[in-house]
């Protein structure tokens, strides 16, 4: 598994009872989490404290519970990368925080290149890896289909000090944007992806990831340059296995361009018990240069 333990900023305090306790910066938030399946030792203490609290519905979605002391948003920093956090609808933030493992490893993976190094972000949701790969030097275009999302990946670019960095912001279907890029000719060194598990486009159109993961990757390979440095799926998708992106990526990468393939869990420790949560899956093609 690897481990998003660096952080200053951040911190999962506790776990239990189908929820965790975190420290976002100066604040404490309740959220639930369906990999906690086991009880809460005592909740006593910072459990019954937090700033914010979000309760599931028995109809599904929920609602939170804040308490006045709680801003509408604030900002925590990794490193020199600053984000905007905001509790927001269906129990998110706008930064998932263990995705920290992968900012860390593309922002050296850049810096060690040698070259220029253009990287595409796709589904790029507030930008956490675009503001990493823009402060390592990259040229970045960060693609999502929510205007809200593109807005706030821009708050965060300028919040760490990146809004004359070469980033071009898009608010398209991830999809069609890849075919046009193809029509274009453009090319990548590096791509980074979050697709959802289900979704519709903006005309019907139904994405499925089990079946619509390995043609997308197919034509993402098609606008990838002939050096390319890296490219990086993440998958909050359950059940879904490690092993499963690695053949995908050892279908669609390893054939080409060669390189390493490396893939495994991603996840969070836990300050309490010292054991660590679980968070999703990643697959990283990387070249040996």
């Amino acid at each position: 598994m690897y481990i998003a333990d660096k952080w200053v900023d951040y911190e999962v305090i506790d776990t239990g009872g189908g929820e965790k306790l975190e420290r976002w910066g100066r604040y404490t938030l309740r959220r639930p989490d369906p990999q906690i399946i086991w009880p809460i030792e005592n909740e006593t203490g910072l459990w019954k404290k937090a700033d914010g609290h979000y309760h599931r519905s028995s109809s599904g979605g929920g609602q939170w519970q804040m308490s006045p002391s709680l801003p509408e948003r604030w900002t925590i920093s990794y490193g020199e990368l600053n984000f905007h956090i905001k509790p927001t609808n269906f129990k998110h933030t706008g930064l998932f925080p263990e995705q920290a493992v992968n900012w860390s490893w593309m922002m050296d993976k850049i810096r060690n290149a040698g070259r220029p190094i253009r990287v595409l972000n796709l589904f790029a949701y507030s930008g956490g890896a675009t503001v990493a790969a823009a402060a390592a030097g990259a040229e970045v275009c960060h693609v999502d289909a929510a205007k809200g999302m593109v807005q706030w990946a821009k708050e965060n670019a300028q919040l760490s000090g990146l809004e004359s960095a070469p980033i071009r912001y898009i608010t398209d279907d991830v999809f069609k944007f890849v075919q046009r890029e193809q029509r274009r000719g453009k090319q990548y060194d590096a791509i980074i992806m979050d697709p959802p598990s289900y979704g519709r486009g903006p005309n019907g159109e139904t994405w499925k990831l089990e079946d619509n993961l390995y043609p997308f990757l197919q034509s993402c390979t098609t606008i990838l340059s002939e050096r390319p440095l890296f490219l990086l799926i993440n998958s909050y998708t359950t059940g879904l296995s490690p092993s499963v992106l690695h053949n995908l990526l050892h279908l669609t990468m390893k054939g080409k361009y060669g390189g390493e393939i490396n893939c495994g869990e991603i996840g969070l420790p836990i300050t309490k018990s010292g054991l660590n949560l679980p968070c999703g899956i990643l697959g990283r093609w990387e070249s040996k240069e």
